[in-house]
């Protein structure tokens, strides 16, 4: 399953547990600040699963996802807590985020009608609260899948548009541009009908990759590079019988990693600076990633999970990846991490859910270990 269909079966109704250490959460009318390390709160407070996270210090943390309505959190240094947010109850699903500082958020994703028909979803943090702002909406069904941004006035979101719902069979790739006033649609190659971009990195404005895959030659990778005036294929790395690509992260112009999967387990590509070639990775049960964050050219950690439903994350250690161990509150009963985000070697956050989707789980790398 790929990285947007993953994201959007894991969202379901609310009304569950949620899994992380010094949690709290305060609903639209200010309700009381809650710690929900393992215990029950109200539906109104928590939500089902989070999709993404993204930081800029340890002490400035963003995690997204989906609950009785778009839910934010917010980590200071100390607690996480919800923040107010824009969306429809039951129909806005955010995907992706990304943080450019303290004071300039992205988060993004889709808003679903009655008729199941998908509007791009974008809102902007700008130090003082979130908003909504207006996003091209090409077709009839839209969704976003990823941002990333490196300035207040270059940020890039991908996704694809044609299609229905829980279907991508005539969909194309999306891609848009920030510019700092608004949001445009640029041209971007599309190998066959039905190609999706799950996944965006960017490090400077010349430089940005996107990912995802096409249906061609039953599933193969697609991987797109901004060259600072045009987005362009490059070739990808295809294993036997075809893969997927779900995320990407790049830390300069010559390295740069994608994830996601294949039909032997986990698949790992690297940029050079010249060429992606695929290199070894544990396929620990067949497994899937789903996210990638790198800090440099020899720290940066993929996140997913496993066919016997545990969650699985890598650490590259500089000339290998490894397997570590994961945190796994509910085993065996479909637990994912989706997202994951590192702001030093010393620190980094796997987002996600427990529970086969009922709890959410928020997961931190102190240096040492990964503890919920």
């Amino acid at each position: 399953m790929s990285g947007h269909l993953t994201r959007r079966f894991c969202a379901v109704a609310a009304g569950f547990t949620l899994i992380a250490l010094g949690l709290a959460t305060a609903g639209p009318a200010g309700a009381a600040r809650l710690s929900l390390s393992g215990r029950t709160a109200p539906s109104a407070t928590i939500c089902c699963s989070v999709s993404a996270v993204a930081a800029t210090s340890a002490g400035n943390a963003w995690a997204v996802g989906r609950g009785p309505r778009t839910v934010i959190l917010h980590w200071n240094g100390t607690a996480w807590k919800r923040v107010p947010s824009p969306g429809q109850a039951y129909s806005t699903y955010l995907v992706s985020v990304a943080a450019i500082s303290a004071r300039d958020a992205w988060a993004v994703g889709y808003t679903s009608s009655r008729a199941g028909r998908d509007a791009p979803l974008i809102l902007h943090w700008n130090g003082t609260v979130w908003k909504q702002v207006p996003s091209p909406s090409p077709s009839v069904g839209t969704v976003l899948d990823g941002v990333a941004g490196t300035s207040s006035d270059d940020a890039w979101a991908v996704g694809y548009t044609g299609t229905g719902p829980l279907t991508c069979g005539r969909c194309t790739t999306l891609i848009l541009h920030w510019n700092g006033t608004t949001w445009k649609r640029v041209p971007s190659p599309n190998p066959s009908v039905g190609s999706v971009l799950d996944g965006v990195a960017v490090t400077s404005a010349g430089n940005a990759w996107a990912v995802g895959y096409t249906p061609r030659l039953a599933g193969s990778t697609l991987i797109l590079h901004w060259t600072g005036t045009a987005w362009k294929r490059v070739p990808s790395p295809d294993p036997p019988g075809g893969g997927t690509l779900t995320g990407v992260a790049a830390s300069s112009a010559r390295s740069a990693w994608a994830v996601g999967y294949n039909q032997g387990g986990t698949l790992i590509l690297r940029w050079n600076g010249k060429a992606w070639k695929r290199v070894p990775s544990p396929n620990p049960a067949a497994g899937v990633l789903e996210g990638v964050a790198a800090t440099s050219a020899g720290n940066a950690w993929a996140v997913g999970s496993n066919d016997s439903g545990n969650t699985l994350i890598l650490h590259w250690t500089g000339t290998a990846w490894e397997k570590v161990r994961s945190p796994n509150p509910t085993p065996d009963h479909g637990e994912n991490l989706i997202g994951v985000a590192a702001v030093s070697a010393r620190n980094a956050w796997a987002v996600g859910y427990a529970g086969g989707g009922g709890q959410a789980l928020i997961a931190r790398w102190n240096g040492v270990s990964w503890t919920t």
